[in-house]
């Protein structure tokens, strides 16, 4: 069960990319997040810079802030052979850091290979089988932009195909928007499924034939239906983070700290316009 109130907000470490580890725990902290959501990549971005795997946990720990989203290496759902194998090493050193970080929940996107939704589900029940090891839950989210797993259905066929108790749903406001959901689309999505939600705005002009887009805006500069969002998941009961997500290279071009800050504020306004 989750635990925790409505309304905690976690930064994503991708809003602020182009920031060191230390500094963007020091920004987030600072903005007033209540918790991170870290990538695989920030550890692996440690590690290139002569850090060991103990010394990034060290790091994070005496942050001060905690985590409360912990993101796998991406590509294992559609991933076969050698490449699969490796990914599902790195997926179970993810889950011992979640335990040492105290962060019961992970999460993936599809990554940028591709194949069915069929393979993906045994995937996915490999992938919930080891989390459920570590007493992790993970949740999935699709890509708008990838070839197969980029909508709601789809999203709905892989986690109740993979039919494991911890293993459940990651809602992206952006991806909903840019696949038509724009608003309270996910009315009759399970509630104890709804694991994790991200977020960020999405622009009435996004950039196409991107797999990864970057143009992702500050919440209420879009077309995103706020507050029918934030009024549904309160009405169901979610009390996971609200993790701030929106890479673009005008916020990376800015101070993480005033990135950070702007986008509490404007998260608490529009909780507040929501009245939730």
């Amino acid at each position: 069960m989750m635990t925790g109130t409505f309304g905690r907000l976690a930064l994503h470490t991708w809003t602020i990319d182009t920031t060191p580890l230390a500094t963007a725990l020091d920004a987030a902290k600072l903005g007033g997040f209540d918790a991170m959501e870290l990538r695989r990549i920030d550890f692996e971005r440690c590690y290139e810079a002569g850090m060991s795997n103990d010394q990034v946990l060290d790091l994070v720990k005496q942050s001060g802030i905690p985590v409360g989203v912990l993101g796998v290496k991406y590509g294992f759902l559609f991933a076969q052979g050698d490449d699969q194998k490796e990914l599902f090493d790195i997926y179970r050193l993810s889950c011992q850091n979640a335990v040492a970080l105290g962060c019961d929940m992970l999460m993936s996107a599809p990554g940028q290979n591709d194949g069915t939704i069929k393979y993906a589900i045994e995937s996915l029940k490999r992938a919930g089988d080891i989390a459920a090891e570590y007493g992790l839950r993970i949740g999935i989210e699709f890509n708008s932009q990838h070839p197969t797993l980029n909508n709601m259905a789809v999203q709905r066929e892989l986690v109740e195909g993979a039919g494991r108790a911890n293993v459940g749903y990651l809602i992206d406001a952006y991806h909903f928007a840019r696949s038509g959901a724009p608003g309270a689309s996910f009315g009759d999505m399970p509630a104890d499924k709804i694991y994790c939600f991200q977020y960020s705005d999405l622009s009435p002009t996004p950039v196409t034939g991107v797999r990864r887009p970057t143009d992702r805006l500050a919440p209420g500069k879009g077309v995103v239906r706020w507050t029918e969002i934030f009024r549904l998941l309160k009405e169901k009961g979610y009390t996971g983070y609200l993790s701030y997500e929106a890479p673009n290279p005008e916020l990376w071009a800015q101070s993480p700290y005033d990135v950070c800050r702007e986008g509490v504020e404007l998260t608490k306004k529009l909780l507040r316009d929501a009245a939730v």
